[in-house]
C-alpha cells in the first residue's frame, strides 16, 4: 500500500479523534437523537475540514519548493504538533474529556459541524504543517499526484472516523468513559509528538 495514503490516513485519525467541540456536539446531539444526528454533525466538519485543507494544500504546493519557505513551514508544523501533543498529553493525564454545555441549538446537525470547523482557522496551519512533514520525504519534491493522494488517505480517515465516533455515540454515553478518553488522548499525543519529532530531523537534515 502507497505509504504516503497510509500516513495521511493515520494523520487523520490523529487530527480527528482528540476531544474537543467537535465531538461534543456530536456526543450532545447524538445522545439525544441517535446514530444519524451524531454522523451529520461528524459529516458536517467534514465540510470545514476539506475547505482549510485545500487552502493549505494549494498554497503548499508553491512554497514547498522554495527553501527558505519549507524551513519556517516546518518550524510552524513543529511547534503546533508539539503543542497539540502537549495539550493532548495534558488531557489525558488530568482526564479531561467532553465538556458539554446544557440545551439544544436550533442549528440543524450537518449544519453546525460544518460551522463549528469553518470557524477554526487554525485547522490551515495545522493542515499545513501536516503536509510538510509528509512531503519533506518524497525525492525530487513532490508532483500534484502525491498531494491528490495525501488528501484521499487523509478525507478516507476522517470519514472513517465519523461512522466510528457516531458508533460509539450510538452505544451509549456509558461507553464514554474518562478511561477511554484517556486512551485517547494519550495515543494522540504520541503520533503528533513522533511527526514533530520527524519533521524536526527532515529539517536539520535539510541543513546538513
Amino acid at each position: 500500500m502507497n505509504p504516503l495514503l497510509v500516513s495521511s490516513f493515520i494523520l487523520a485519525i490523529s487530527f480527528c479523534a482528540p476531544p474537543g467541540v467537535i465531538t461534543a456536539e456530536t456526543f450532545r446531539r447524538g445522545s439525544a437523537r441517535g446514530f444519524l444526528s451524531a454522523l451529520y454533525v461528524q459529516f458536517g466538519s467534514l465540510v470545514g475540514d476539506t475547505t482549510w485543507a485545500l487552502i493549505a494544500l494549494t498554497g503548499l504546493a508553491f512554497l514547498i519548493q522554495n527553501t527558505v519557505a519549507r524551513s519556517v513551514l516546518s518550524l510552524v508544523g513543529i511547534i503546533l504538533m508539539l503543542k497539540l501533543a502537549w495539550d493532548a498529553f495534558k488531557d489525558a493525564r488530568q482526564g479531561n474529556g467532553l465538556n458539554i454545555t446544557e440545551g439544544t441549538s436550533t442549528r440543524g446537525d450537518f449544519a453546525s459541524g460544518a460551522f463549528l470547523s469553518l470557524g477554526n482557522p487554525m485547522n490551515i496551519v495545522f493542515w499545513t504543517g501536516l503536509g510538510t512533514t509528509v512531503f519533506a520525504s518524497i525525492a525530487g519534491g513532490p508532483e500534484p499526484i502525491h498531494f491528490a493522494i495525501f488528501f484521499a488517505g487523509f478525507l478516507s480517515g476522517a470519514i472513517l472516523w465519523c461512522f466510528v465516533m457516531a458508533g460509539l455515540v450510538a452505544w451509549g454515553r456509558q461507553w464514554m468513559t474518562g478511561t477511554f478518553f484517556r486512551f485517547v488522548n494519550a495515543a494522540c499525543g504520541l503520533v503528533l509528538f513522533y511527526f514533530a519529532f520527524q519533521l524536526g530531523l527532515q529539517t536539520v537534515q535539510s541543513f546538513m
